[in-house]
């Protein structure tokens, strides 16, 4: 018996727990004002559809765990079903991921500090760059969040988001909820849609630990569905408050929670907003960094990306070359945002490019590679076709992945001749 089957102690409970964990993060503190200066009143539709759409993600992925528990998650998968040209395509899709996402949470951080603190947009990108080399260093150093913190996190996280839905219900207006403001239309649904979907992403992460589970072939499924539940029902009702307040008219639509914290608390209430959303932010970028960074080593091993990507610090057990190649592409992003002057709500656009071509990814090795019986059969094709349809919403932006994944399918094809001329 191996230590892992040894240490199998993840219950229904600490699944749902877990999972919620993994997509509630600091985006969510960000999104329902980006979603509401999209679409306003019609971004709660959006919200509902997701909820509803997000069950074939998590059950897709989940059931595709349990045929395959190593860790890796989509990329593993997409490599199981369709060789290695997809795989490390999915490999430097999640690489544009966190390069494109973490200056781009890193400046909704300081927009939401910027709110307690008036910031200068200078001062708001230097804010971003400071958290994007921090986030390194404490990765290149080896050093990892307990599992405590992390806990804390969320709890913080979940906490903010009770109660600004709690002392802000009394104050949703009617007129805000049904009026579509002019321009709002079922295309401006679609790309809200494109934003929300980042709230989502995280349900890929959790099969990682199929092999710890008590009962995985029980516990996984049920805890997949009274998650997506929960967490649809959380979104749903900081999507009505959001909307029905008008906090996204204030702030930039960045910082809605720090509105509503103000309108309750005072200024005392908006540094609070600020300070759970930094902290938060702060702990996704490090999250998807350490996991992303060994996904990146992984794939210089397997020849996804040049090799000396592969090397690590032996002191430390860090992916240090990795690190490295993340922080620059993710210091050069920040800097075009900078020079180009792209609004977060393009940038969260692009990253969710990337996201969505992953997902596609991964549900397309669901398609091929799980055998479901009755009515499942349905939810992996349910799940590739979601997907498909919010492709379509991104926009221009998404040329970025696309560009990403055809120049990663030209480096493995030389890297495959190279081979085959050595031998």
């Amino acid at each position: 018996m191996t230590e892992l089957q040894q240490k199998r102690s993840i219950t229904f409970r600490h699944a749902v727990a877990i999972y919620m964990a993994s997509v509630l993060g600091g985006g969510i503190l960000i999104l329902p004002g980006l979603a509401a200066q999209v679409a306003g009143s019609l971004s709660i539709i959006a919200w509902v559809l997701l909820a509803m759409a997000s069950y074939p993600f998590a059950f897709t992925f989940s059931r595709l765990a349990l045929i395959n528990p190593r860790s890796g998650g989509i990329f593993t998968f997409s490599r199981d079903a369709f060789g290695s040209y997809v795989g490390n395509g999915v490999g430097w899709l999640f690489l544009a991921w966190v390069c494109l996402g973490a200056p781009a949470v890193a400046l909704a951080a300081g927009s939401y500090l910027s709110f307690a603190i008036p910031l200068t947009r200078l001062e708001i990108f230097e804010f971003a760059l400071v958290m994007i080399i921090a986030v390194a260093v404490i990765n290149y150093a080896g050093i990892r969040f307990s599992a405590t913190v992390q806990f804390m996190v969320i709890v913080a996280v979940v906490g903010i988001l009770v109660l600004s839905i709690a002392t802000s219900f009394f104050r949703v207006s009617s007129t805000n909820l049904t009026q579509v403001p002019a321009g709002n239309d079922l295309f401006s649904i679609g790309t809200s849609m494109a934003l929300i979907i980042w709230a989502y992403f995280g349900y890929e992460n959790v099969p990682n630990l199929a092999g710890e589970f008590v009962n995985p072939k029980r516990d996984i499924q049920r805890s997949v569905f009274y998650s997506v539940v929960i967490i649809g029902i959380l979104y749903t009702a900081l999507a009505i408050v959001t909307v029905g307040t008008g906090a996204y008219l204030a702030g930039g639509s960045i910082a809605p929670f720090s509105v509503l914290m103000s309108s309750v608390f005072g200024r005392y209430g908006a540094i609070a907003a600020a300070i759970v959303a930094v902290v938060a932010i702060f702990s996704t970028m490090n999250a998807y960094y350490a996991g992303v960074s060994k996904l990146v080593q992984t794939l210089a091993m397997n020849d996804g990306i040049p090799k000396y990507f592969s090397k690590g610090n032996a002191h430390t057990g860090s992916a240090s070359a990795s690190i490295l190649l993340i922080t620059c592409l993710a210091v050069i992003s920040l800097v075009m945002y900078w020079i180009f002057d792209i609004s977060i709500a393009t940038s969260f656009l692009a990253v969710s490019g990337a996201g969505v071509l992953t997902y596609i990814a991964g549900s397309s090795a669901g398609v091929r590679l799980l055998k479901l019986n009755g009515l499942q059969k349905l939810l992996p094709w349910a799940s590739l076709v979601t997907a498909v349809v919010i492709m379509f919403f991104i926009g221009y932006v998404i040329l970025v992945s696309v560009a990403t994944f055809l120049l990663s399918l030209i480096y493995t094809k030389y890297v495959t001749r190279i081979h085959s001329e050595n031998q």
